[in-house]
């Protein structure tokens, strides 16, 4: 039976799966990296870090296969989107990888807005523009660096300069590519009309193929660094929302993805490109080319804190530690009632994306008071979350997403109470997916279909696992309803008051 390797090069780590053909987990691998922040703002990552952390990884993995010959037939990637790696003309790394939290460009943010308009760059790209995207950053690049930006003979992004120490080639997919903010989501193709106004020239991008195209083999180089025999196929992969959509057997929109870890993403594949002119949501390509039973496209809105809600409230509030510290903190949740007791929660402690766009927005307690206690403060947290989740998702529900169902991803996932107040606020049945590492599944399915193995579109939903369905409660749905109306209204009525604490300085 054929093997088949995954790697899912992440912000803070990498992830290896080993599986069969027919998605069987044969070895898992990871290790981590650091960000750097040489100054306020910014965010950087060394690829030789990369590199060393995949080398680490796929070793591991390997290791970790029992009484099982190991015979890899494909490599499939996926990785962080938005970054930019920068090479000189004997494929050296010139600087830093600047990576998607990085916010030094936020000038060229506006001045890209500008020069293409607002709306015409929505139209071109599926989305407004945002600092950490690759397009911002070259053009900060061009700027700040004219020293760097003459010596720069080729543009990166993550996954593909970890494929190029794999195989030695330039080349991306459309997946990845649709999230520089350079390429055209309908022709699914850089845009001659942003190149042109950014200066840069199509030469000095990877030439853009399918995610199951095969790039490239495995050098000898690579090969002997990895304990893998040199030669072994190594197919092009995707962005690592696209590859985990796939590795959660989401392939149409009748399914809608929730992943909640540190922030929120709402995922949403759509069959044909659908934008919001107004900027909220980004519309990126998929992994998949478009097709009768499966998305080209999807849409995704984002709330920047989700996990992360429920972590501050652990270690800075109950100055709690430990993955078991959430199972306790839940505990106490369940023994209190919907609504909390009467205290909402907004969750907005960096600010807000979807469906707000405002970095000044401001978390608040709204409600407190003497009675309420750790349990209510849990479950508002819970609930304000997913209440936020849900004001995200409205904005796809405006540009017609009508999903049957809900299969919810992530650390927060593992909750059982998370997932049965996700179920009541959205109204949709919620299925647990049960593979932590669905991107790196989704590389492993890229990788099959890249050799010929399986169609993934159509092997996607056979591979994915999932918990039992959490039904939502019509008469608690209704309660959430009515809440979402005071949780809105709670924004608007604070949003000057945010701005002025910001700006309030003794």
């Amino acid at each position: 039976m054929a093997q088949l390797l995954g790697v899912d090069l992440g912000t803070s780590s990498v992830k290896v799966l080993l599986a069969t053909e027919t998605g069987q987990v044969l070895g898992r691998g990871s290790a981590e990296y650091p960000i750097h922040h040489p100054r306020p703002g910014w965010a950087e990552q060394d690829p030789d870090d990369w590199w060393r952390a995949t080398v680490a990884a796929v070793r591991q993995a390997l290791a970790s296969v029992q009484g099982t010959p190991v015979s890899i037939s494909a490599v499939g990637l996926s990785g962080q989107m938005h970054g930019t790696v920068l090479l000189g003309t004997a494929g050296q790394l010139l600087a830093p990888a600047v990576i998607w939290p990085d916010q030094r460009s936020r000038r060229q943010v506006q001045e890209i807005t500008g020069l293409i308009g607002a709306e015409r760059l929505i139209e071109l790209t599926g989305s407004p523009v945002a600092t950490g995207f690759q397009a911002a950053t070259v053009r900060w690049v061009q700027q700040e660096r004219p020293d760097l930006w003459r010596r720069t003979h080729s543009i990166l992004l993550p996954k593909d300069y970890l494929r190029y120490r794999l195989a030695g080639d330039h080349c991306t997919d459309p997946s990845d590519g649709s999230g520089t903010l350079l390429l055209d989501v309908r022709s699914r193709d850089w845009s001659p009309l942003v190149l042109a106004a950014l200066e840069i020239d199509v030469a000095q991008l990877p030439s853009v193929q399918p995610s199951t195209a095969v790039a490239g083999r495995l050098s000898r180089e690579a090969a002997e660094a990895l304990g893998l025999p040199a030669g072994i196929p190594v197919v092009t992969g995707a962005a690592d929302t696209a590859c985990g959509a796939l590795g959660a057997g989401i392939v149409n929109a009748q399914t809608l993805l929730l992943t909640i870890s540190t922030g929120g993403q709402i995922v949403l594949p759509a069959p044909e490109v659908r934008v919001d002119r107004a900027g909220r949501v980004h519309t990126f390509c998929g992994a998949l080319a478009p097709g009768p039973d499966q998305a080209g496209w999807y849409q995704m809105a984002a709330i920047l804190s989700a996990g992360m809600a429920l972590r501050w409230l652990r270690d800075q509030v109950f100055c709690l530690s430990g993955e078991a510290a959430y199972a306790q903190m839940t505990a106490w949740a369940e023994t209190a009632s919907a609504g909390a007791d009467g205290l909402l929660f907004l969750p907005y402690l960096v600010g807000e994306r979807t469906p707000h766009m405002d970095p000044q927005a401001r978390g608040l307690f709204l409600g407190l008071t003497a009675s309420h206690g750790r349990a209510e403060l849990v479950r508002a947290v819970l609930e304000g979350v997913a209440l936020a989740c849900y004001d995200a998702y409205q904005v796809l529900a405006e540009m017609g997403a009508r999903p049957e169902r809900l299969v919810m991803a992530g650390g927060g996932a593992r909750s059982q109470l998370w997932q049965q107040i996700v179920a009541d606020v959205f109204g949709l049945p919620v299925r647990r997916l049960r593979v932590g590492e669905q991107s790196a599944l989704g590389a492993v399915l890229l990788a099959g279909g890249g050799v010929g193995l399986f169609d993934p579109g159509s092997t996607a939903p056979t591979w994915a696992a999932y918990g039992p369905p959490v039904e939502p409660d019509g008469q608690r749905h209704a309660f959430y309803q009515a809440l979402l109306t005071l949780f809105r209204s709670a924004y608007q009525k604070h949003r000057q008051d945010f701005c002025q604490l910001r700006n309030l300085r003794l």
